[in-house]
């Protein structure tokens, strides 16, 4: 196998690898940013060049302000609307659970169920559990959607490397 073909081998099963972090992200059973950081980090080790480094950088650097981000403000607005971290890990918990009981929409239900059972359990009233729920949701949503954010400018980013050392080599 010659050296151009093992390249473009290995760029596609990163580029698999950033399907799942992506996905990750969303669905957090699976590795998120992290799996983006390590997948750059192994093109640009394989592949080799300037490309790869700078995009390994530039990865880097908006995976951990990605992260850093979304899990400062999410647990910021938690703790500013005074709901502990628990009821989240049971909703977690739960989606886990709702993916064997019902398949693909079974994670969000799951969740959203765990997360409004437990605060309502914790707050010992149903309607303050709903509320208490609804803020950690939209708190939880925001840190995502930043964090997602930053994962689909890491893939723009890996894209436009690809490009360019394709096209230089």
């Amino acid at each position: 196998m010659d050296s151009l073909t093992a390249q473009i081998i290995v760029t596609v099963v990163v580029g698999l690898a950033y399907v799942v972090g992506l996905t990750g992200i969303v669905v957090p059973v699976l590795p998120g940013t992290v799996t983006l950081v390590i997948a750059t980090l192994v093109w640009a080790i394989l592949i080799g060049g300037w490309t790869g480094w700078v995009a390994f950088a530039i990865v880097l650097v908006l995976g951990a302000i990605g992260m850093t981000t979304s899990y400062v403000l999410t647990g910021r607005r938690l703790q500013a609307a005074e709901v502990p971290m628990w009821p989240v890990y049971v909703g977690i918990a739960s989606g886990i659970v709702g993916i064997f009981v019902i398949p693909f929409l079974g994670l969000p239900i799951g969740f959203l169920i765990g997360l409004y059972v437990s605060e309502a359990v914790r707050q010992k009233d149903w309607t303050k559990g709903f509320t208490s729920a609804w803020i950690a949701m939209k708190a939880l949503g925001l840190g995502i959607l930043i964090e997602f954010s930053l994962a689909m400018l890491s893939t723009i980013t890996f894209a436009i490397a690809v490009v360019v050392h394709f096209v230089s080599a």
